[in-house]
Protein backbone atom coordinates (compact mmCIF):
# COMPACT_ATOMS: atom_id res chain seq x y z
CA UNK A 1 0.00 0.00 0.00
CA UNK A 2 2.55 2.35 0.71
CA UNK A 3 4.07 2.14 -2.63
CA UNK A 4 0.76 3.70 -3.85
CA UNK A 5 0.71 6.49 -1.38
CA UNK A 6 3.25 8.03 -2.85
CA UNK A 7 1.65 8.79 -6.11
CA UNK A 8 -1.21 10.35 -3.85
CA UNK A 9 1.66 12.96 -2.55
CA UNK A 10 2.65 13.52 -6.32
CA UNK A 11 -0.82 14.30 -7.57
CA UNK A 12 -1.21 16.82 -4.55
CA UNK A 13 1.43 18.50 -5.46
CA UNK A 14 0.53 18.77 -9.02
CA UNK A 15 -2.67 20.46 -7.61
CA UNK A 16 -1.04 23.32 -5.85
CA UNK A 17 1.23 23.81 -9.54
CA UNK A 18 -2.03 24.22 -10.90
CA UNK A 19 -3.25 26.26 -8.96
CA UNK A 20 0.03 28.78 -8.90
CA UNK A 21 -0.50 28.45 -13.22
CA UNK A 22 0.49 31.69 -15.46
CA UNK A 23 -2.35 34.04 -16.21
CA UNK A 24 -2.37 33.51 -20.06
CA UNK A 25 -5.80 34.55 -21.77
CA UNK A 26 -5.86 31.52 -24.96
CA UNK A 27 -5.57 34.10 -28.02
CA UNK A 28 -7.91 31.21 -30.17
CA UNK A 29 -9.82 33.73 -32.41
CA UNK A 30 -9.48 36.28 -34.99
CA UNK A 31 -12.03 38.27 -33.52
CA UNK A 32 -9.79 38.67 -30.44
CA UNK A 33 -7.40 40.52 -32.29
CA UNK A 34 -9.86 43.78 -32.39
CA UNK A 35 -10.31 43.74 -29.15
CA UNK A 36 -6.30 43.47 -28.36
CA UNK A 37 -6.22 46.77 -30.01
CA UNK A 38 -9.02 48.07 -28.14
CA UNK A 39 -7.20 46.50 -24.92
CA UNK A 40 -3.99 48.19 -25.64
CA UNK A 41 -5.37 51.68 -25.65
CA UNK A 42 -5.94 51.04 -21.78
CA UNK A 43 -3.57 48.95 -20.90
CA UNK A 44 -0.40 47.01 -22.18
CA UNK A 45 -0.85 43.94 -24.29
CA UNK A 46 2.25 41.14 -24.49
CA UNK A 47 1.12 38.56 -26.99
CA UNK A 48 3.27 35.57 -26.42
CA UNK A 49 3.61 33.53 -29.72
CA UNK A 50 4.35 29.87 -28.75
CA UNK A 51 5.34 26.81 -31.22
CA UNK A 52 4.34 23.82 -28.65
CA UNK A 53 6.75 21.47 -30.88
CA UNK A 54 10.19 23.37 -30.34
CA UNK A 55 12.38 22.62 -27.46
CA UNK A 56 13.60 26.28 -27.88
CA UNK A 57 10.09 27.61 -27.59
CA UNK A 58 9.56 25.79 -24.80
CA UNK A 59 12.64 26.74 -22.62
CA UNK A 60 12.03 30.52 -23.46
CA UNK A 61 8.37 30.34 -21.97
CA UNK A 62 9.08 28.30 -18.42
CA UNK A 63 12.09 31.12 -18.58
CA UNK A 64 9.92 34.08 -18.97
CA UNK A 65 6.84 32.50 -16.92
CA UNK A 66 9.16 32.07 -13.86
CA UNK A 67 11.03 35.78 -14.16
CA UNK A 68 7.59 38.14 -14.70
CA UNK A 69 5.58 39.45 -11.82
CA UNK A 70 2.22 37.76 -12.23
CA UNK A 71 0.53 40.98 -10.64
CA UNK A 72 -1.81 40.91 -13.69
CA UNK A 73 -1.50 45.09 -13.10
CA UNK A 74 1.14 45.50 -15.88
CA UNK A 75 -0.26 44.22 -18.71
CA UNK A 76 -2.82 41.66 -20.27
CA UNK A 77 -0.79 38.42 -21.34
CA UNK A 78 -2.10 36.44 -24.27
CA UNK A 79 -0.91 32.79 -25.08
CA UNK A 80 -0.58 31.65 -28.93
CA UNK A 81 -0.37 28.28 -29.81
CA UNK A 82 0.93 28.82 -33.33
CA UNK A 83 0.75 24.76 -34.36
CA UNK A 84 -2.89 25.38 -33.54
CA UNK A 85 -3.68 28.76 -34.38
CA UNK A 86 -1.46 29.47 -37.89
CA UNK A 87 -4.31 31.77 -38.90
CA UNK A 88 -3.84 34.40 -36.06
CA UNK A 89 -0.46 34.03 -36.21
CA UNK A 90 -0.80 35.45 -39.75
CA UNK A 91 -2.96 38.26 -38.48
CA UNK A 92 -1.03 39.53 -35.84
CA UNK A 93 1.83 39.59 -38.10
CA UNK A 94 -0.39 42.14 -40.62
CA UNK A 95 -2.27 43.59 -38.07
CA UNK A 96 0.93 44.70 -35.65
CA UNK A 97 3.50 44.82 -38.78
CA UNK A 98 5.45 42.28 -36.92
CA UNK A 99 7.33 39.76 -39.17
CA UNK A 100 6.65 35.71 -37.62
CA UNK A 101 9.59 34.25 -35.35
CA UNK A 102 9.02 31.55 -32.67
CA UNK A 103 9.19 31.91 -30.41
CA UNK A 104 8.11 36.08 -30.18
CA UNK A 105 6.88 38.05 -27.62
CA UNK A 106 5.57 41.51 -28.94
CA UNK A 107 4.05 44.35 -26.52
CA UNK A 108 0.93 46.11 -28.00
CA UNK A 109 0.02 49.86 -27.05
CA UNK A 110 -2.67 52.07 -28.39
CA UNK A 111 -3.24 49.43 -30.80
CA UNK A 112 0.43 48.90 -32.19
CA UNK A 113 3.38 47.23 -31.78
CA UNK A 114 6.01 49.04 -29.49
CA UNK A 115 8.17 45.97 -29.16
CA UNK A 116 8.91 42.65 -30.00
CA UNK A 117 11.74 39.61 -29.57
CA UNK A 118 12.43 36.27 -30.05
CA UNK A 119 13.96 33.30 -29.13
CA UNK A 120 16.51 34.47 -26.29
CA UNK A 121 15.68 38.13 -26.56
CA UNK A 122 13.04 37.62 -25.22
CA UNK A 123 13.23 38.55 -21.51
CA UNK A 124 11.12 39.89 -18.70
CA UNK A 125 13.36 42.62 -17.20
CA UNK A 126 13.82 44.18 -21.12
CA UNK A 127 9.57 44.21 -21.68
CA UNK A 128 9.27 46.30 -17.96
CA UNK A 129 10.12 50.22 -19.61
CA UNK A 130 7.93 49.79 -22.59
CA UNK A 131 5.07 47.78 -20.10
Amino acid sequence: MKLFSGFKKNNSSNKAKDNQKFPWIDLTSLDQLSEIQEQSKLTSVVIFKHSTRCVISRMVLREFESSFAKDGKSAVLYFLDLLSHRDISSQVGTIFQVFHQSPQLIVIKNGEAIYHASHNEIKADAIKDVI
